[in-house]
């Protein structure tokens, strides 16, 4: 029978990474500088926006890439 230990432990760290995602997601609407930040490009008319969070998905990206460059640090 094969050792599914290293299954396990892989099933319980990707549990923990979606409930942390579900915790920001959810927290997300709270957090007031989130998607206003200098650098999202908003236009608007009279019967059209555009909303694109530019400087945003920079920071999150920039967060998320250091928090995985940690994890590898520290494996």
């Amino acid at each position: 029978m094969p050792d599914l230990s290293a299954v396990g432990k892989g099933l319980i760290v990707l549990g923990l990474i979606l409930a942390v995602l579900g915790g920001l997601l959810w927290a997300g609407g709270k957090i007031p500088f989130l998607g206003r930040l200098p650098g999202d490009i908003r236009i608007g008319g009279d019967h059209f926006h555009f909303y694109f969070p530019l400087t945003t998905c920079l920071l999150i990206s920039a967060a998320g890439s250091l928090i995985l460059w940690l994890f590898s640090k520290f494996k």
